[in-house]
């Protein structure tokens, strides 16, 4: 089932990445890790689907927000991060998904760890924590290119400071800020060890990024003795589907 969406508001996290807040009269509510599917239409007929996380956390409103990061090789992402406008309707199916989502009964220590614009859908179980007031303890492992790419930056540095339960660490694979702890890299089994949860707490872990770093943390996480089943995935590819 196609919905319409009317953009109420639209916020920059970075100098390539949009925040965009829809208003859809009939939502029926969505779970934190759950996406929509986009369509736009062209005036000749042609229409291109892509799929993107709901960056929002589940609430009584009908408003959503989408987090888009706009692609070189994209169909859909320059439109949407640098055309679209207040006012501006979008078609939207969803919510879409019942595996890779956090639930406010969940009370195990969360495991996040994030590739690039995938801290999108975890942002969304960070949000929902807070809004539930959840007691649940959280740990985001964020890998991201450099401090300029960092998505949400202002409001994870407040969680970080104010809610001992949230915790972030950040890895820099190309540039890191000055005296930074951590040489630019990707993660490494030693950075799993020291700064996610031990595997003896069964802590959920919920992955998402490019297919090849989910599949780098995948292994990392059990490597450190992580349950296959307690390790939950959502992976976007090349085309920058499932932002």
């Amino acid at each position: 089932m196609w919905r319409v969406g009317t953009v109420v508001a639209l916020h920059d996290e970075t100098a390539t990445a949009r925040t965009i807040t829809l208003k859809v009269s009939d939502w029926t509510g969505h779970l934190a890790g759950q996406h929509v599917d986009v369509r736009l239409t062209a005036s000749d007929g042609y229409s291109a689907v892509r799929s993107y996380s709901i960056a929002s956390a589940p609430n009584s409103e009908t408003r959503i927000e989408l987090t888009v990061e706009r692609l070189r090789d994209g169909e859909v992402s320059p439109y949407l991060t640098q055309e679209l406008a207040v006012g501006d309707r979008l078609e939207l199916r969803g919510p879409i998904g019942g595996w890779f989502v956090w639930r406010t009964q969940q009370t195990e220590p969360i495991q996040l760890v994030a590739g690039g614009s995938g801290i999108v859908p975890l942002m969304a179980m960070i949000r929902s924590r807070v809004s539930a007031c959840s007691a649940a303890s959280f740990r985001l492992l964020y890998s991201v290119r450099e401090p300029g790419a960092v998505l949400y930056r202002d409001e994870l540095e407040a969680l970080s400071d104010h809610d001992h339960s949230v915790s972030v660490t950040y890895a820099y694979t190309r540039v890191a800020p000055k005296d930074w702890p951590r040489p630019p890299g990707r993660i490494d089994a030693a950075l799993i060890a020291n700064t996610t949860w031990p595997s003896n707490l069964a802590p959920t872990c919920y992955v998402c990024g490019p297919t090849s770093f989910v599949e780098t943390a995948t292994g990392l996480l059990s490597a450190s003795g992580n349950s296959s089943d307690k390790i939950r995935t959502e992976r976007f590819g090349p085309t920058g589907d499932r932002q």
